[in-house]
């Protein structure tokens, strides 16, 4: 949502709050993503409040669920780079011409699912060093 719709809903200073704190996260994280070949596309936050009224940081975050990842090494302007995230599935389920993209979705192929799983893969160990046993 825009921001002038966030203080609308949020006040102007829990938004302010909100805002800085995700772009401070969105900072780091992109500039720790960078210096291991990944661009971090565009990600989400979902925040919340406590019984006191104080701000957190909820559910996942900086996730392939939850962000787009693109290798530095391969983007170009204009043109949609390959991705470690679950744009993969979307892709292929934009091919589907008889599914009404409602509820339940369509069972995926095996092939659609470990390939979404390599690139799971591949994000973990370009940003970790770590691979899965």
């Amino acid at each position: 949502i825009a921001f002038a719709e966030a203080q609308r809903l949020l006040g102007a200073q829990r938004a302010e709050q909100v805002r800085d704190a995700a772009i401070r996260l969105y900072s780091e994280a992109a500039e720790f993503a960078r210096s291991r070949g990944i661009i971090i596309a565009d990600t989400k936050f979902e925040f919340g409040l406590d019984a006191a009224g104080k701000l957190h940081l909820i559910d996942e975050v900086l996730t392939p669920d939850s962000s787009r990842f693109w290798p530095v090494d391969q983007y170009q302007v204009g043109i949609s780079p390959p991705s470690f995230d679950k744009q993969f599935v979307r892709d292929y389920l934009e091919t589907l011409k008889d599914w009404n993209k409602q509820a339940p979705g369509p069972k995926l192929p095996a092939e659609i699912i470990e390939k979404t799983a390599a690139k799971y893969r591949e994000a973990l160990q370009r940003l970790t060093g770590e691979t899965l046993a």
